[in-house]
């Protein structure tokens, strides 16, 4: 059991900022982590350890050890955010001075571009016949995640419609008539973003199958709108299961997941208008740093062009 301060710090972050369990989880053992680290015996019995106890020297030897041990600049770095926002909550409930943690940055990591696919290989996956529950949910799943650019769990989250009863309400729906999905994304952060021609061509297919089959199955899911087999809502790793049997099948340069889709839909909506403020709003960033990563992505692909086309550029 984390001591008191730490379970209260959690509950505000599943409460205001909505995280999901597997963030939550990963909080507690970097919050546990840092109570090790100031009082391993307070840490094993979940008592409180006199935090105010804590300064910058512990925190900079704990990173140049944890660099040592090669733990990479990326985990360095999540572990230092997640103890900054416990501790400035602590500050705020005066029970620390000042935040230690402020003035600490974690290693640089070195800069890795998402994988994006081209345009004709993004089409492909949907090019030939769909049929069937299997063939036409996931073909729908498959456009929309590339019409939309939405996160995993976005995804499987949606609704078929907007729904209000008592102990329900949709957190994210798909709204066909209006051509545009509502989803509640990382922070609690709400966007809406449309829907193209061909997701909705997809999802009309789809729904239409959806309200046969579901028609003799009274126990299923009625809300959700990707389902499983079992009537249920489709889980994340089905899909990730799913997309990564299909790339195996296309024979894709890169592993097929779902993040490989919404990195698509950015680097294409990139290259097409050059408006970087607008993928930022569709994509749901809250930095325009998060969004500015595809304009390097975007050099890279102008370069390959280059390199292939310009007579000066090719090799004699």
């Amino acid at each position: 059991m984390a001591p008191a301060e730490i379970e209260q710090h959690l509950g505000r972050l599943a409460t205001e900022r909505a995280c999901s369990p597997r963030t939550l989880a990963s909080y507690r053992a970097d919050l546990a982590l840092l109570c090790e680290l100031l009082e391993p015996s307070a840490a094993a019995d979940g008592a409180s350890p006199d935090w105010s106890r804590l300064d910058e020297v512990l925190l900079r030897r704990w990173v140049a050890g944890a660099t040592r041990q090669g733990l990479s600049p990326r985990s360095v770095a999540r572990r230092l955010s997640c103890w900054r926002g416990f501790l400035d909550a602590l500050v705020l409930q005066g029970r620390l001075a000042a935040n230690p943690a402020r003035a600490l940055r974690a290693p640089r990591a070195p800069r890795r571009l998402p994988k994006a696919l081209s345009p004709d290989q993004a089409g492909a996956l949907v090019s030939g016949p769909a049929d069937g529950f299997g063939g036409l949910r996931d073909r729908a799943l498959i456009e929309l995640l590339y019409s939309s650019g939405l996160r995993l769990s976005e995804l499987t989250s949606l609704d078929v419609q907007y729904t209000e009863r008592p102990g329900y309400r949709s957190s994210s729906w798909l709204s066909l008539s209006e051509a545009e999905v509502n989803v509640l994304g990382k922070g609690a952060r709400r966007r809406t973003v449309p829907v193209g021609s061909q997701a909705l061509a997809a999802l009309t297919d789809w729904l239409a199958l959806r309200a046969d089959w579901l028609a003799s199955r009274p126990g299923a899911d009625r809300d959700a709108l990707f389902l499983s087999i079992r009537g249920t809502r489709l889980a994340n790793r089905s899909v990730q299961a799913r997309l990564g049997a299909l790339g195996i099948g296309q024979a894709l340069p890169t592993r097929l997941h779902p993040h490989v889709l919404r990195h698509s839909f950015a680097s294409h909506l990139l290259q097409s208008s050059g408006d970087l403020r607008a993928v930022q709003e569709l994509m749901g960033h809250a930095s325009i740093r998060s969004t500015q990563v595809y304009t390097a992505l975007d050099f890279q692909r102008l370069a390959g062009v280059y390199d292939a086309a310009h007579p000066r550029a090719r090799r004699q």
